[in-house]
């Protein structure tokens, strides 16, 4: 899928912005999700099949990707 489709995409905060003021912005494009960080909106947003998100999901629920410390 090209990055440019997600130009004109709906895109939504996460839920949990960093401490640094930034968050994670995701968009549903198709059946892929787009994400992107708030602060350089205009960068090309990494974009996901359905089930790589739906693995993607299931390792953060199980806390397989560790917090990075500051």
């Amino acid at each position: 899928m090209r990055a440019d489709l997600a130009i004109d995409a709906q895109w939504r905060e996460s839920t949990k912005p960093g401490n640094n003021g930034g968050c994670v912005e995701f968009a549903q494009v198709g059946g892929y999700v787009a994400i992107r960080d708030s602060r350089d909106p205009g960068r090309k947003p990494p974009i996901f099949g359905a089930d790589e998100w739906d693995c993607f999901l299931d390792g953060v629920t199980k806390g397989e990707f560790p917090v990075p410390e500051v």
